[in-house]
Parts: structure tokens; sequence; C-alpha cells
């Protein structure tokens, strides 16, 4: 698959600036028993900020910029809208209270949730401007990459919906496994994986034409060990990898290869594991254990747990909670794009190796295959 991020959204001109802190890779956790969001700095994996917000929050969503944060409240019905500069919520919105999405050009939020519906949120405004009626119990929601299409889990109807953005209508009905929860888009926009709660199963929707392409089993392979429960979905930034958590009696995490699509690593991780997101240049993978009160931080190039983090009670964290890095420099698409953006970077930073420090980055190679799907090169 052709290397893209959720960076591709952004046509930012410029270079980036501010400290090491603001401009680190957060994760935003939503703890659901403490009404709160635990911000994680991915540099150096500790709690910098607990942000109180509404009732059982669940879903998370990072504006394309960074700039805002998304939280749904599950119990209030009600999106938080959280200032990523100060930590704060700077407005409620009457939304839903399940999954949440942004385009990739952050004008617009897509919420799961109330009367089985999705609402869509003017970013600008912070006002709900469509209802969308889809299947029963929406939960996951994704958006694709170009930012067309909108895909929601329905949990009791056991279906995907498909809205088009353009026209804030459902287009499609895909029908899955038993009662799907969470999924993911890959970056090329090709494909979707939903994880399938009571089918131990993740389907693979095929995006030209909406039809589910693979069924594949996750979680434990022993007859005795009990169900999977599959919730949440991540795709590494490159696509070559998805990863599935596995809750309740399984405790790990699934890698799949998106190449065969079957899994080739099963990791141990906390208890309860549910919402997980990978970092942006794909060397580490967050996953929210929701009885262990923390988060297991997957090192991706060995497969192992390499630290956990304490945060607060019961955290879910449903969707793409961590923060990917500002916006390079040039336009993406432009044949000088990732020459400028290189070159930028290394001014600023005096090379490219304090760059990725800075930034977040586990090398400079790291950042400069992200600049390359930031540049859609």
């Amino acid at each position: 698959m052709k290397i893209r991020s959720a960076l591709l959204a952004f046509a930012v001109v410029g270079v980036l600036g501010g400290s090491t802190e603001t401009l680190a890779q957060n994760a935003y956790i939503t703890n659901n028993g403490a009404n709160t969001v635990s911000v994680i700095n991915t540099l150096t994996n500790t709690v910098i900020a607990t942000i109180p917000v509404g009732r059982l929050p669940l879903g998370v969503a990072v504006a394309p910029d960074g700039a805002r944060i998304y939280v749904s409240n599950s119990a209030d019905g009600t999106v938080s809208v959280i200032d990523s500069t100060t930590n704060s919520v700077v407005a409620t919105v009457p939304s839903g209270g399940g999954g949440v999405a942004v385009t990739p050009d952050g004008s617009k939020v897509y919420v799961s949730g109330l009367g089985d519906a999705v609402s869509v949120i003017d970013s600008a405004t912070d006002e709900v401007i469509a209802k969308i009626p889809v299947g029963f119990t929406p939960l996951g929601v994704a958006v694709t990459p170009n930012g067309a299409k909108v895909y929601v889990a329905n949990a009791d109807a056991g279906t995907a919906s498909v809205i088009a953005t353009s026209t804030n209508t459902v287009i499609a009905t895909v029908n899955v496994e038993n009662l799907p929860h969470l999924l993911a888009v890959t970056p090329d926009g090709g494909r979707v994986y939903v994880g399938n709660s009571n089918s131990n199963t993740v389907s693979v929707i095929e995006t030209a034409h909406d039809t589910v392409i693979a069924t594949i089993p996750v979680g434990s392979t022993d007859p005795n060990a009990g169900g999977s429960y599959p919730q949440g979905v991540a795709v590494s930034p490159d696509g070559s990898k998805v990863y599935v958590a596995n809750s309740f009696l399984a405790n790990s995490v699934s890698v799949i290869s998106t190449a065969t699509n079957t899994v080739i690593a099963t990791i141990p991780v906390g208890s309860g594991p549910e919402g997980l997101a990978v970092t942006a240049d794909g060397s580490k993978v967050y996953v929210a254990n929701v009885w262990d009160y923390d988060i297991s931080v997957i090192n991706t190039a060995t497969n192992k747990v390499e630290m956990t983090v304490p945060v607060g009670i019961n955290p879910t964290t449903f969707g793409i909670f961590i923060q990917r890095p500002l916006g390079f420099a040039g336009t993406p698409g432009k044949s000088n794009c990732y020459g400028q953006s290189v070159s930028a970077l290394t001014s600023q930073y005096h090379g490219m190796n304090a760059a990725a420090e800075a930034l977040g980055y586990s090398s400079a190679k790291a950042l400069q295959t992200t600049i390359l799907a930031y540049c859609e090169a």
C-alpha cells in the first residue's frame, strides 16, 4: 500500500514552532470511571495533565492540526471540546456519546450515539449541522483519508453504515459479523477493518465496492480460553499492520498483516484492553486497559510491552487518540514538498536527528517517512 497518513490533510505553509512539550505526540485517554481525560506525553510516557469532562467519557478524536480534541461523554450525550494548548474544555456540544472522528480538513466532526444516528458538528461553530440515521447502536466511527466517506459500526445491527460526506447520507450498508464495535481505515483508504466483539473476528471491507473481502479470527486460538471480544482497531502509518485489542479474557493485542490478512503476532497486555492507537512514526502502540487503570506501551519493533503508564479509572479511549505532529513546510502533492520540509526542519533544529528527537520520532528515517506521507510522495 502507498505510504500515507492523516498528515496528508494538512496544507500548512511554514515551519513547526513551539516548545518540545507542545510538539510532542500527546495521547488523550478517556477515563470512563473518573469523568476525566489523562494527557500522556509520549516522549516521556508521563501524564502531564488531567482534564475534567462530562460523564462516562468514551470516544476521542484529535483534529488534524492537533489544536482541538473531541471527547464524547456517553452518559450525557455530549462532546467536550478541548483546547490542546491549555488542556481545558472550551465548548460542550449536545450531540452523541459514542465514537468520534474528524474529517481530514478538520471542518466536521462525526459522532455516533443518540437515537441510532450520527451527529455532524461544524468545528468552526461547535454546532450540530446534521443528524444521519444509521443502524442500531452505532459506536465506532472512522473517516477515509480523502474525507469522502465515513464508516460507522452498528453494534446491535451487525452492520457498517457508509456515509457520503458530500451529502451526509448513508450510501451503503455492509453486513459484517456479530456486535461490531470499533473500526479503522487504512492510510490509503482502500480498506476498513472492523472488530466484531461477539464473533472474535475482524471483517475487512474493500472501500471501492463496500464489500467484505476477508474475515480474520483474532485473539486466542485455544477453545478453552474464552472469547476474545475484539474492541479497538488501529492501522500502522505505513498501512502494513493492523492492531486489534482483544478484551476481557484474552487480554492481548493481535497484529494483522494487511498483505495476507492473517494474524502474525499476539501480544499480552493488561486486563480488559479496549481502545488503542499508533504513534505517527509507527514505533509504539498505546493500549488502554480498562480494569488495570493503565496504558500498555507496545514497542512495534519487538512486539512487546516496554512499559505501563498509570492513568485514571477505567480508561477506554475509543478512536484516534494520539495527537499527530503539526504540519510540515510545503504543500502536499507539490513536487518540492519533501525537499522543502526537510530543509526547513534541518535549518530549524540544526539537523534531522535533532528534529526527530524534538518531534517525538524514533529516528530521522521515521520522521522522513512521515514527511513522505504528508507530501503524498
